[in-house]
């Protein structure tokens, strides 16, 4: 018996808040290939809407891993996993391709017969949209990772998770990642025209955080009216390149261009916490905004846990 099954048997699923941006999204997925990854896992599923950043995570999981789909346009080299007898004596260890992308090309069947082989075979398969290609699969992924407002990391068994349950999970907090994404960088906006420049970034549920080595002398009432005016007037959000959106026609700097409402006026409920908050180790000073929570904050229910009830249970009668 492996070391690694050992350690994995009694994982559940784990829970980790989606960060903003490239540089944090593959720190993240360095730390779940450290954490939760064994080196026996030959079938990777990841689900997620398109934009969330599931092939970022996978480069900080797999690096070096070559990404069969393409962004930017229209990869025409055949897909690898689809020509396992074409390579001669040297063939690839790990296959990667996105389900999505790839049903543009090749019927579900022909994919799953591919995803069979390679497993068979003792190859290494990471699929992006598994939820798509299950049904024709007929076999769950070893290590699932969906990716909300949270990423859910989960071992599936006979017992579930199914990729469906994960898919509900996840594609119906995205709205939410999304929105704060923009207010976040709706308030980075509005603290460069206060020459407010250097400052962390830091997540919390429906919302972000900013973190300041010295506190700005800025008023939050201010800063927070500002922004309001900003999502009022609804103006376009659009990817510009892989660093940079456009607020209305204002270039902004940004790592995460498509993680991103289409207008200001999405954002729903949009509030700052009117104190800067202080960091418990670092004694950094913080600015707290949430979106699409419509009461005031309470600050300790922000990242409540929600534990699962169960029917029939003595103390539920």
């Amino acid at each position: 018996m492996s070391y690694s099954d050992r350690m994995q048997r009694n994982h559940l699923y784990s829970v980790l808040l989606s960060p903003r941006g490239a540089p944090r999204m593959v720190d993240q997925g360095t730390q779940i290939a450290q954490q939760y990854l064994s080196p026996f896992d030959r079938l990777i599923g990841l689900i997620g809407d398109s934009g969330s950043g599931k092939s970022i995570l996978l480069k900080g999981m797999f690096p070096g891993l070559e990404l069969t789909n393409d962004d930017e346009g229209v990869n025409v080299r055949p897909l690898p996993i689809m020509h396992q007898d074409d390579t001669g004596f040297f063939t690839p260890h790990t296959y990667h391709l996105d389900i999505r992308f790839e049903m543009a090309f090749y019927q579900p069947h022909e994919l799953a017969d591919a995803i069979r082989l390679a497993d068979e075979r003792g190859k290494r398969v990471v699929i992006e949209h598994f939820d798509l290609i299950y049904p024709y699969l007929g076999m769950n992924a070893h290590l699932l990772i969906g990716i909300g407002e949270e990423i859910i990391v989960t071992r599936p068994s006979v017992f579930g998770p199914e990729p469906d349950d994960i898919k509900e999970v996840v594609f119906a907090s995205i709205g939410n990642r999304r929105m704060a994404h923009t207010a976040d960088d709706l308030v980075e906006y509005c603290l460069i025209d206060r020459r407010v420049y250097h400052f962390d970034h830091y997540d919390v549920r429906n919302g972000f955080i900013l973190s300041f080595h010295e506190k700005p002398q800025i008023d939050l009432r201010e800063l927070e009216a500002d922004v309001k005016k900003l999502i009022a007037q609804d103006l376009p959000i659009s990817y510009l390149d892989n660093t940079h959106i456009l607020i209305g026609d204002q270039r902004h700097y940004c790592t995460g261009p498509r993680m991103h409402v289409s207008s200001t006026g999405e954002i729903k409920d949009f509030q700052l916490y009117h104190e800067f908050l202080t960091h418990r180790i670092t004694r950094d000073s913080q600015i707290l905004g949430v979106v699409n929570m419509p009461e005031e904050i309470v600050l300790s229910e922000l990242n409540s846990l929600k534990l699962m009830s169960f029917a029939g249970s003595e103390s539920s009668k």
